[in-house]
C-alpha cells in the first residue's frame, strides 16, 4: 500500500484543471463510468496545463503509469488535478490524478492517476522548443 501513485488518502496533487459530473449516457455495460471517459477528461486537463506551461499548442505523444483505482459513478463530480513533474527541450511528463466526489456525499477518492508525456508543437505540428518558465505573477 504506502505507494504515492495509488495512495487514495491525503490530497490530490498539483493544480485542479476540471471538474465535471459523471452521467448516465457515460456509463459501461456494468452501470460504472466507463474508463475511457474517465481517460479523456485526464487527458483534456494534461493538455490545458501544458499548453499553459508551453504558451502555445501541445499534443500528447505517451501514457505510462496509468492506474484505475476505484471506479466513477454516476452522479459523482470527476475533479482532475495536474502537476508538470518535469519539462525537457519539447516534452514534459504531467501527473495528472482524477478524484472523485462522491454523489450526494463530502466523500472524496482518488479513482484515477497516470503520468501524460506532452509535446510542444508549431503551426505544422513538428516539435517546437518549450519556453523557459515564467517567473513572479
Amino acid at each position: 500500500m504506502g505507494d504515492e501513485s495509488t495512495d487514495t488518502d491525503g490530497e490530490p496533487r498539483g493544480e485542479l484543471a476540471i471538474r465535471v459530473i459523471a452521467m448516465p449516457a457515460d456509463t459501461n455495460a456494468n452501470g460504472d463510468i466507463f474508463g475511457g471517459w474517465v481517460l479523456s477528461r485526464m487527458d483534456q486537463a494534461g493538455g490545458i496545463a501544458g499548453v499553459e506551461r508551453a504558451r502555445g499548442r501541445v499534443v500528447t505523444v505517451a501514457l505510462e503509469a496509468m492506474a484505475f483505482i476505484r471506479p466513477v459513478k454516476v452522479g459523482d463530480v470527476l475533479c482532475v488535478y495536474t502537476a508538470i513533474d518535469k519539462v525537457g527541450r519539447t516534452s514534459m511528463k504531467i501527473h495528472v490524478e482524477a478524484w472523485a466526489r462522491r454523489f450526494r456525499t463530502d466523500v472524496r477518492e482518488k479513482v484515477t492517476v497516470g503520468t501524460f508525456t506532452m509535446v510542444a508543437v508549431d503551426d505544422e505540428g513538428r516539435p517546437t522548443p518549450i519556453p523557459p518558465q515564467k517567473h513572479g505573477g
